[in-house]
């Protein structure tokens, strides 16, 4: 059953970007990644970010969490400037504030699934018990095995008790479920849907898969750089509900 969305475009900003610019340099060419976007994500926001492969959408995700920079413009993670911050203010922000989830999960195949969400608590200044988060994906009889003895879906859901160990106020995932199978897919977007939810976390996540976008507050559309369009959910569909 469809749910009515609730307006937030009145809650804080948690990212402010203008004019923002990204250009790489490829032998003696300068190609353009992003062109002049300007976006907003508020508090306890989630929302979907959608368009072809080359069309920014991984290198947007990477500015926003503090992996790459911009070449220019302006982005503001509320208080911190984003384009002028050097290596170890970047470093700082992704520990305090930033949990990222992959495609590919990246967890330590000589450690359990505590362990993997372990070594990020330990880091945290005030991380969640590794068991709770652990709890909080449904894998909480899963805590004592190995990558190698669980499932996909499972393993990304170990990423994402990982991530949110730290709690941390935005998660940013890029293409969360493009390693999984459709039903393996939609159990993954619900413990999304559940973090965003019970912990009030912006959320941010990149899809190739358009029906991802019924279940968030907006999905922008992004293509040649730039973000084309962009759609606000009058009613929000449940991840269980989804099909593709």
């Amino acid at each position: 059953m469809a749910t009515t969305a609730q307006p937030v475009a009145a809650r804080e900003a948690v990212f402010v970007a203008r004019a923002l610019c990204k250009t790489y340099r490829m032998g003696e060419v300068d190609v353009a990644a992003l062109r002049d976007v300007n976006l907003m994500l508020h508090e306890r926001e989630f929302v979907v970010l959608l368009g072809p492969s080359g069309s920014g959408k991984s290198t947007l995700l990477n500015i926003l969490g503090g992996l790459d920079v911009a070449t220019s413009g302006a982005l503001h993670y509320r208080d911190h400037d984003l384009v002028a911050a050097d290596d170890a203010a970047l470093t700082l922000y992704r520990r305090q504030h930033v949990g990222f989830v992959f495609q590919f999960y990246n967890l330590l195949p000589s450690l359990t699934a505590y362990e993997n969400v372990a070594l990020i608590a330990e880091i945290a200044h005030d991380p969640m018990p590794p068991a709770e988060a652990l709890a909080r994906v449904g894998l909480e009889a899963r805590s004592g095995h190995f990558p190698s003895q669980m499932s996909g879906g499972e393993q990304q859901r170990v990423a994402i008790a990982r991530a949110i160990a730290k709690r941390p106020d935005v998660l940013l995932c890029d293409e969360p479920t493009g390693a999984l199978d459709a039903a393996t897919g939609v159990r993954v977007l619900d413990v999304l849907e559940t973090v965003n939810r019970e912990l009030g976390t912006t959320t941010l996540v990149i899809t190739h898969n358009a029906d991802i976008a019924r279940m968030a507050h907006r999905s922008l559309h992004m293509a040649d750089g730039r973000i084309a369009r962009e759609l606000v959910n009058s009613e929000r569909v449940p991840a269980l509900a989804l099909s593709w």
